[in-house]
């Protein structure tokens, strides 16, 4: 595989195969445990490795979502020609990143099969939320508050200086560019979508999840599961049920 996608479980013969686009200062192995699941299903996830993390480290982060857009999908464009159903997972920031993606791949008249959105608010909703602060400039400190806010598996980088060090700089250059990105309003998927959303997640208001459904015409569905932001972390098991159930 290239620079954009990592694939963890190779399922031969897939029915299906689904792209997932991971959260701010995330990476690809964040999905290792949810390909593990899928593959048990006959579903192949292809996971996306952003710049300025993990074997991308020596990179500098994305500046433009849309970059991250383009590049993605020319190098799954390249990788996949099976015809096989595709699908888009987008967690959090991922979730904007994959539904821009399916704008653009149904303007080409290639869209998905699905769009899944988790723990992520409807992208006309503004961001940062009303009351909430900007972290585009945020200095270490105020990062360091927002990962122990959120946890998930970032709370064991918060007991470790060295790996803080390595983490901090992709999670204010993604925080830079998803502020940076700006929603402009079109046309609505045909594809279906089908929100996540964590009922005590504490940035992500379940009520402005189910604002997704404004963006497809193509029917929408929605689960809450118990958790807070990382509540795909948590709750795998039921994602996958989710996700293949779908496929």
């Amino acid at each position: 595989m290239g620079t954009w996608v990592r694939t963890f479980h190779a399922v031969r013969e897939a029915r299906a195969r689904v792209v997932c686009f991971p959260h701010a200062g995330g990476a690809a192995s964040a999905y290792h445990k949810l390909s593990a699941g899928l593959a048990q299903t006959g579903v192949q996830a292809v996971a996306v490795q952003y710049p300025g993390r993990q074997d991308r480290f020596r990179e500098s982060c994305a500046e433009r979502l849309e970059t991250v857009v383009d590049a993605v999908l020319a190098e799954l464009s390249e990788a996949y020609d099976d015809g096989a159903p595709q699908a888009l997972f987008g967690h959090s920031m991922g979730a904007v990143i994959a539904f821009e993606a399916a704008r653009r791949l149904e303007a080409e008249g290639r869209g998905p099969s699905v769009l899944f959105v988790s723990g992520r608010q409807a992208p006309s909703l503004p961001w940062p939320p009303p009351g909430t602060r900007s972290l585009r400039d945020a200095d270490d400190a105020e990062l360091v508050r927002e990962l122990t806010a959120l946890s998930g598996d970032t709370a064991a980088a918060l007991a470790h200086p060295e790996l803080l060090a390595f983490a901090l700089p992709a999670l204010r250059g993604d925080y830079r560019m998803l502020e940076d990105h700006r929603y402009v309003p079109g046309p609505r998927l045909s594809c279906p979508v089908v929100a996540l959303a964590g009922d005590q997640d504490p940035r992500v208001e379940v009520a402005n999840v189910a604002r997704w459904e404004e963006e497809t015409r193509g029917g929408f569905g929605m689960r809450v599961l118990p958790g807070g932001h990382f509540f795909v972390q948590e709750q795998v098991d039921e994602v996958v049920k989710a996700v293949a159930g779908r496929m």
